[in-house]
């Protein structure tokens, strides 16, 4: 039976999951019925940090322009355009056997593709959730279900894969920003041109 975070609760993934060395990150949402009537489009993103909460390079940053993390640990499985049907519509996968030593947290983020020109907000979309599954068994291990207290914003940080005392740990965080995918990656180190 997978957990079903609250905003805030941290939990332990491989303390109960001995030998836990690949995960997928799935995120998924819907966009609710009262919306501007253009197509949105969600963008998952990985962010990979180290102790002082910052990227230590541009090539920290996964998404759907830069798949795979140069270090082979964190891999995006590619941009799905529309959310449409049920379950994960972006997925992330992270070998955390693999991630550098400098890296202490793993931010996973989703963003609205132009949400400006579109005049979209988060405040349109439903169900927005991550989950951790074990990728070798397919288990749910976690789950964590944003909820609707969004309006404005365009762009979200789910939750964060952290390492602490040699135990990976994940951390339901559910904060918006405005500015979209702009706002996250300065608010995470990388300049945007």
């Amino acid at each position: 039976m997978p957990i079903s975070l609250k905003k805030g609760q941290k939990v332990s993934l491989t303390k109960d999951n001995p030998g836990l060395s690949r995960v997928v990150v799935g995120l998924g949402w819907d966009v609710n019925r009262f919306d501007t009537g253009g197509a949105f489009d969600l963008d998952a993103a990985a962010f990979l940090l180290s102790d002082n909460g910052k990227t230590t390079s541009s090539d920290d940053f996964v998404f759907y322009g830069n798949l795979k993390h140069n270090s082979g640990s964190v891999e995006h499985i590619g941009d799905n355009r529309t959310g449409d049907g049920d379950g994960d519509d972006e997925k992330i996968i992270v070998d955390l056997t693999r991630v550098p030593a400098n890296i202490t947290k793993i931010a996973f983020t989703a963003t609205i593709y132009e949400a400006d020109e579109r005049r979209q907000n988060f405040g349109q979309v439903n169900n927005a959730f991550i989950r951790i599954v074990d990728e070798s068994t397919n288990t749910e291990l976690m789950r964590y279900d944003l909820g609707e207290d969004f309006s404005i914003e365009t762009a979200v940080v789910f939750g964060e894969l952290y390492k602490n005392n040699g135990e990976w740990k994940f951390n339901a965080i559910g904060s918006g920003y405005q500015g979209g995918l702009a706002a996250l990656c300065n608010n995470f180190g990388i300049d945007v041109e």
